[in-house]
């Protein structure tokens, strides 16, 4: 497993070591051991979630606020998807940053969302699946919602996708007005 910081040096990109022939492939998607010592973290998940989605489908940019600010390690195992990160620590130097990403079936790339960070992803290919783990339990009370399009924020989406947002996600505030992570959060 090898870990690589993005320009963002919190969030990384997880390449798992794959090992594959003619007749398909293996990899571990997770090894707690691994990935402590690939990341220098030392994080507890405690939930998985698998969701599919159609092409053009925009999810986030979500969070959650302390006391159950949420950590994610995401992939897709079907499909292809761009994937963002935005820090939202109030004294971060990077605050109001983001970083995005291609996660696919094919690239076997995991993305490392910690706490402290809104996490959104829009849709490539015809559909796709996407799982992660999480080191909060979902808590729908402390959910937070920023807007995908926040030109504050600038993210790239990328083009000729027409993106499909849920009634929620249509309803996600500017990060001027957004509840945010009052410190850094490791």
């Amino acid at each position: 497993m090898k870990a690589t910081p993005t320009t963002i040096p919190d969030v990384l990109i997880i390449e798992p070591k794959v090992f594959g022939d003619e007749r398909g492939f293996f990899f571990e998607s997770f090894n707690q051991k691994a990935f402590n010592e690939a990341t220098g973290l030392d994080v507890n998940f405690v939930q998985d979630n698998h969701s599919r989605s159609a092409k053009g489908v925009l999810r986030g940019l979500h969070y959650q606020m302390p006391p159950h600010e949420q950590g994610k390690l995401v992939r897709v195992v079907r499909g292809s998807v761009f994937d963002v990160a935005v820090d939202i620590r109030k004294n971060s130097s990077t605050f109001g940053h983001w970083v995005g990403a291609e996660l696919s079936e094919d690239n076997h790339r995991q993305f490392w969302v910690p706490a402290g960070f809104a996490h959104g992803f829009l849709v490539l290919s015809e559909s796709a699946d996407f799982l992660y783990k999480t080191t909060a339990y979902y808590a729908p009370q402390h959910e937070r919602c920023i807007a995908w399009n926040d030109p504050d924020i600038g993210i790239e989406w990328p083009v000729g996708v027409r993106p499909q947002l849920s009634a929620k996600d249509q309803q996600g505030r500017q990060l001027a007005g957004a509840e945010l992570f009052p410190h850094q959060t490791s």
